[in-house]
């Protein structure tokens, strides 16, 4: 039964699905689960130029593999649709006119030129960036003679003049604050109509009734512009809680020059989904004893928002393959066959011709993920005619797409044909 709690995931189909944003996904799904709630996948497919089918394809794919399953959104639906902002456009335009008939919004004309010039000028002076409010002034009668006469204009939010603290609290970082003359009147619409992160992102999570929005810390910078735009539209803010950041093993942002830092990259190289589950969820959350390995239904049981520290989570890829190896004990023989087989064939290596090949390559890779180093006894010469090429050869190779590594004398010593 549902405690009222509603969460979302809401990843840009612009690429593949990061690991950073598969632990915020998976954040998400636990507090849900953890607390009987609500979890709903949200697409942000408004980048036009670079939102894919393809991306939004494989994410969901990755969230699936992941075992991360969705109460509403994209694909299940629910009572709160549509889940992709490209079919909500018409949503955010009429909440737009609604603060321009309050007075709220404003038409801006300011050219890219002019708006980089003022950005200049601040950082020249040591201040930070903000728009000047050239186009504040604008009677709607001049603006609206300016739209006719074909000049086109995005939509600006009107900040409140009178400067104040604009804060919140947050669930991990505590009591967060800015100061409103620091920020700008922002963009609500663009010219084409496409509404601004900020802008959708309110709309969305407050007509989809989102209670807690659990994020990456890079968006406590956004926030309060949303708190702004809460209060226009005369909505209660969501709880927030900003996590940190995944940093990789030189505590600089997670990136390529790591090596694998998609979840599609990591199914891959054979990690099993409930170890990348397991790990990612240790990378900030701690159950706060000394366990570290957890099926996704214990640490659904565990879960507390509360228990996510401030630091930043290190990828430590040796720490991933250690769990790895620990649920790769765990895994039925027939399952790692099956993971395997496909690796095997497509590089060429072998074909499997019968119910034979299929059990010694069980016993094969069992063995593999138990570290056996006499297997090599069991192995000789059994079933290599049952391949189209004597596998036994690539043993080695082979057993790296399940996530373990050999020395290739367990398996090749005097025995290839």
């Amino acid at each position: 039964m549902s405690t009222g709690i509603r969460v979302r995931f809401a990843p840009s189909p612009t690429g593949q699905l990061h690991v950073g944003n598969a632990r915020t996904a998976l954040f998400n799904w636990l507090l849900a689960r953890a607390e009987g709630g609500t979890f709903v996948l949200r697409i942000e497919d408004t980048d036009f130029e670079r939102s894919t089918k393809d991306a939004e394809r494989t994410a969901i794919d990755d969230l699936r593999w992941l075992g991360l399953t969705w109460d509403e959104g994209a694909e299940v639906g629910g009572p709160y649709g549509p889940y992709r902002q490209s079919e909500r456009l018409h949503v955010y335009r009429a909440h737009a006119v609604e603060l321009m008939s309050k007075g709220q919004a404003y038409h801006c004309f300011c050219s890219e030129e002019d708006l980089e010039r003022e950005r200049y000028e601040a950082l020249r002076s040591g201040m930070p960036p903000k728009y000047g409010g050239r186009c504040r002034g604008l009677s709607k009668e001049d603006a609206h003679r300016r739209l006719q006469n074909g000049e086109t204009a995005v939509l600006r939010f009107r900040v409140p003049e009178e400067p104040r603290d604009i804060g919140w609290e947050d669930v991990v970082r505590g009591p967060v604050s800015f100061r409103s003359d620091v920020i700008g009147d922002f963009v609500l619409l663009r010219s084409d109509g496409v509404p601004a992160y900020n802008f959708a992102v309110v709309i969305d999570d407050a007509l989809m009734a989102i209670t807690h929005v659990v994020r990456g810390e890079d968006h406590i910078s956004n926030t309060p512009r949303q708190v702004l735009l809460y209060e226009a539209f005369g909505w209660r803010p969501p709880t927030f809680a900003h996590v940190s950041m995944v940093l990789g093993p030189d505590h600089s942002k997670l990136s390529k020059r790591h090596g694998a830092t998609s979840v599609s990259e990591f199914r891959e190289t054979g990690i099993l989904p409930e170890a990348l589950a397991n790990y990612l969820a240790l990378l900030g959350w701690s159950p706060g004893d000394n366990e570290e390995l957890f099926p996704l239904d214990e640490l659904a049981r565990r879960f507390r928002l509360a228990d996510v520290g401030k630091s930043a989570g290190v990828f430590d890829p040796d720490k991933l393959a250690w769990v790895n190896r620990h649920y790769l004990k765990l895994a039925p023989a027939d399952r790692l066959a099956r993971l395997s087989a496909p690796f095997i064939e497509a590089a060429g290596w072998g074909q499997a011709q019968g119910e034979a090949a299929t059990r010694w390559l069980e016993d094969l890779v069992a063995a593999a993920a138990r570290g056996d180093d006499n297997a090599d006894s069991r192995w000789s010469g059994k079933c290599v005619e049952c391949w189209a090429t004597p596998i036994i050869r690539h043993a080695k190779v082979a057993v790296h797409f399940i996530g373990v590594r050999f020395s290739p004398r367990r398996f090749v010593r005097g025995r290839e044909r």
